[in-house]
């Protein structure tokens, strides 16, 4: 047969992977200085739970083993013996608030700076501006010979 490929030719075009181009930082970057947010209830008690855990399976390694384990315990708890948790993470997401007003008075002073040195540039540029045309329409009236 004339022209046609053979089958190690069709396999290859067949089999080739296009790779696409690695992407770049995706959306903007995190300010490291935000207050993170306070774990729940669950993760206060796993807190202690992985201690205990630890030491009643000192050869256990598995992650996943400690957090199963920790999940089946947490559902089995009552609400009363929950509380003592509960109550750590609403401490802990007081703190949390009163720790993000601090930082959002932070940005809104850096913002309301940076408004105030945008718009001082921006008189700048429009005087520079001013400037420039005044300095274009001498020179056109020399080149003109007008005066």
């Amino acid at each position: 047969m004339k022209g046609a490929k053979s089958k190690a030719e069709t396999r290859s075009t067949k089999l080739s992977v296009t790779k696409k181009p690695a992407k770049g930082a995706k959306g903007a970057a995190k300010d490291p200085n935000k207050p993170k947010r306070p774990s729940s209830a669950f993760f206060v008690f796993m807190e202690d739970f992985r201690v205990t855990y630890k030491e009643e399976h000192p050869k256990n390694k598995s992650v996943a083993a400690v957090g199963k384990a920790g999940g089946e315990k947490w559902k089995s708890l009552s609400d009363s013996e929950k509380a003592p948790y509960v109550a750590k993470a609403d401490k802990r997401k007081v703190e949390y608030e009163k720790n993000m007003k601090a930082y959002n008075k932070k940005l809104v002073i850096a913002l309301r700076k940076m408004r105030n040195l945008t718009s001082q540039f921006q008189r700048l540029t429009m005087r520079m501006m001013l400037r420039m045309a005044v300095k274009r329409r001498k020179t056109m009236i020399k080149k003109l010979k007008l005066w």
